[in-house]
């Protein structure tokens, strides 16, 4: 009886071992996977900020070339204001 009990206790801590491998394994693997999210998210915010750049040159272009244009300015004035207003509720989102 006093083996069996020995045994037993054996086996259960032989068990806690186990898992506390397991849970420190699968916590080594959330940090490593946390700090893969947030290089992911760093990125995304730099892609972001590129794209809005990018629109604003887009935007400054055909306002140039609007204006360069000359000959239809009431047709250009109102597509600038058109294209001005779509960019502004772009921002807004």
């Amino acid at each position: 009886m006093l083996e069996e009990l020995k045994a037993d206790i054996a086996r259960l801590i032989a068990l806690y071992e186990q898992e506390k491998r397991r849970a420190d394994s699968l916590a080594r693997l959330l940090s490593d996977k946390n700090a893969e999210a947030g290089k992911y998210r760093d990125e995304v915010r730099k892609c972001k900020e590129q794209i809005t750049d990018l629109n604003l040159q887009i935007d400054n272009l055909r306002l140039s070339g609007a204006l360069a244009a000359g000959g239809r300015k009431g047709e250009s004035l109102d597509r600038l204001i058109k294209e001005i207003d779509e960019c502004i509720k772009l921002l807004e989102n």
